[in-house]
């Protein structure tokens, strides 16, 4: 969040094909399609033909598959464009999250994974670091939905990975994934390197589920991630948010980024605490099949959904534009970490 005064390839796609288918600044809250970034047609680990689905759709967190042939999806790499604000920092950590999230049979535990980790001359000890990308399995696959800053200052950054999983353990296909909070330092020039990993940690599922909950989860319109549906599953997400994403998702067709978990504990750069880990605030790398990211999506289309937010009663609005008007004066904002994505922020 920002402080109180502060799925096919596309011509601009910064994100790879999902699942089942943002100068020194105030940084704050920190999305991207499978349609954001250029694909080769390579994969991403293991690999046997299976197309993954919809990513309009969205696809419960660890659901076993039983499968006679154990078939894991067929990926591609997610790489970022032009479009993006520091577009080296991006790519640097998007290749780490897909060299620890995937491997061949063979290829499993963590001292493989330190292996991986260091052909990409990266300290080895980031695989320690790497959480639930490391599940216990034969073969995995990841495939990277989306890339979005959750801080871009001078030389240091967050970019909030959100990867969707897919793993096979015997004839068991089960799908996953997580939200990867990777933490860079600018070196020399324009050269980044990963300094730390900070997996989500969404905790466990409330039960009963709440009203809201089954609602949000139900929305055909609404698409979340597998950490942010997590979140939303554990019951620590405020009423308020779940009701807000239910009546946007009444007007347009929302992509969630980062809800709670996954996100830095503080506004990135500061000591003052984001409102994200405390459930209140959420981001959405894409709006009606557009990319916030994407220089082609309708400003109009940005601002209309930035000022319903508003209206749905985010004191905390921000994106790609500095939008003027709002119930306080500083409803709205707008700076590189937020080119990609748009931040909507609640007190309660």
């Amino acid at each position: 969040m920002r402080p109180l005064n502060a799925p096919p390839p596309h011509p601009v796609a910064r994100r790879a094909l999902l699942l089942g288918a943002t100068a020194a600044l105030t940084a704050t809250a920190g999305c991207s399609d499978t349609t954001t970034g250029t694909t080769t047609g390579t994969t991403t680990g293991a690999t046997t033909g299976t197309t993954p689905a919809d990513p309009a759709k969205s696809t419960p967190a660890a659901t076993p598959t039983p499968s006679a042939t154990a078939a894991l999806p067929r990926t591609t790499p997610w790489r970022p464009t032009s479009a993006e604000n520091e577009p080296k920092a991006k790519l640097r950590a998007v290749q780490l999250v897909e060299a620890l999230g995937a491997w061949r049979s063979g290829g499993s535990g963590k001292a493989a994974a330190r292996t991986r980790v260091t052909a990409l001359h990266l300290p080895a000890a980031l695989a320690d670091q790497a959480g639930a990308l490391l599940p216990a399995a034969d073969e995995a696959v990841v495939q990277v939905v989306d890339a979005q800053y959750g801080g871009l200052l001078t030389d240091t950054a967050s970019v909030l990975v959100v990867c969707r999983q897919w793993t096979r353990r015997g004839s068991t296909v089960t799908a996953g994934g997580t939200t990867v909070d990777v933490r860079l330092r600018r070196t020399s020039g324009s050269v980044w390197t990963v300094t730390a990993l900070h997996p989500a940690d969404p905790g466990p599922a409330r039960k009963p589920e709440a009203k809201d909950v089954r609602e949000v989860l139900a929305a055909s319109r609404l698409t979340l991630p597998p950490a942010a549906e997590a979140d939303v599953r554990s019951g620590r997400v405020h009423a308020t948010v779940l009701d807000t994403m239910l009546g946007l998702a009444r007007t347009y067709r929302v992509d969630i980024s980062v809800i709670r978990s996954g996100h830095p504990l503080d506004v990135f750069g500061t000591t003052r605490p984001s409102d994200h880990p405390q459930g209140r605030a959420f981001d959405v790398w894409r709006i009606d099949g557009h990319p916030v990211v994407d220089p082609d999506t309708p400003r109009t289309l940005i601002e209309g959904f930035m000022r319903a937010a508003a209206a749905a009663g985010s004191y905390n609005v921000g994106g790609p534009i500095h939008l003027s008007g709002g119930t306080t004066p500083n409803q709205f904002f707008s700076d590189a970490t937020h080119h990609d994505h748009v931040h909507v922020g609640f007190r309660t």
